[in-house]
């Protein structure tokens, strides 16, 4: 099956949008005469821009009236933090490579209360159905911060995540992952991209890179964050392995995730390339074992 084209961005134009919206925020109208273009795809380009690259965004102003104005703006993706607390912790996750590395409760301690919950369990199938919830609540995108997509192969009696996957895309909802992509998670990776194929448009795009979070932002206003703690064999210390769920329902730090994950996701590789590179490696192997 042939994938669909998607709408297509001119390269000139969206470098010409990005270098209009960096030097102050701008209206729709504004991005339309510029580009010589309609409301509606001045609108799109706008859309596409922010979904695919993360460089701009939007804001929408007396929302819900005849006077609504979007202002488009520039997301910053080079300095995500506008706090001490931010930057510190921004540091941290940029400089880490694996899960053990960072403390997902260094963000969520800084979270108000009323916007904040968590859940605990020693068994992470536990978290299948309130998580595959959260999932499909969603309404346009998922950025997915995982370590090698194993997240796809758990599944209880009631439900099963590499079917939640699949029903986002039947909804039409795109998700950008950043996971590793090495021969040990290959088959996860081949799993998940093989939707594209299947329902024949990218709406899944993987990226590699090392880093230490694992969770869901959940259309730039909702994050989902997993911690594991395993046992210590010390004593009065923890003797099970325990996973901790951190809900983050604060759309202040759902934007600074969003582009701390757009800062990671524009300086890594397609997972679809690693894929080749991998695949020339093992049928070389192969012909050098017969």
């Amino acid at each position: 099956m042939e994938l669909k084209l998607k709408f297509m961005l001119d390269p000139k134009i969206v470098s010409k949008i990005e270098d209009f919206v960096y030097l102050k925020p701008r209206t729709i109208q504004e991005i339309a005469q510029l580009i010589n273009r309609n409301w509606r795809t001045a609108d799109r380009y706008v859309e596409e821009i922010s979904t695919e690259y993360g460089t701009i965004a939007v804001r929408v102003f007396r929302g819900g009236t005849k006077g609504a104005l979007k202002i488009v703006y520039w997301a910053s993706v080079e300095k995500a933090s506008s706090s001490v607390f931010q930057e510190s912790i921004e540091n941290d996750i940029m400089n880490s490579k694996k899960k053990e590395d960072f403390s997902a409760f260094d963000i969520f301690q800084h979270v108000p209360d009323k916007k904040r919950s968590c859940f605990v369990t020693t068994e992470e199938y536990n978290n299948i159905e309130e998580f595959s919830k959260l999932l499909l609540n969603a309404k346009k995108q998922i950025l997915y911060f995982s370590g090698n997509l194993s997240i796809i192969n758990l599944k209880n009696k009631n439900k099963d995540m590499f079917d939640t996957f699949e029903k986002l895309i039947k909804k039409r909802i795109k998700i950008k992952i950043l996971s590793r992509v090495d021969l040990a998670g290959m088959d996860n990776i081949q799993k998940l991209l093989s939707l594209n194929k299947k329902y024949g448009e990218v709406m899944v795009e993987i990226r590699h890179n090392l880093h230490p979070l694992r969770g869901a932002i959940i259309d730039g206003k909702f994050i989902r964050l997993k911690e594991v703690k395993e046992p210590t064999g010390k004593i009065n210390e923890l003797n099970k392995r325990m996973f901790i769920f951190y809900n983050i329902n604060d759309k202040s730090w759902a934007e600074w995730l969003s582009r701390i994950f757009w800062k990671k996701f524009s300086n890594s590789i397609d997972a679809n390339k690693r894929l080749e590179h991998m695949k020339n490696i093992l049928h070389k192997k192969m012909e050098k074992g017969s």
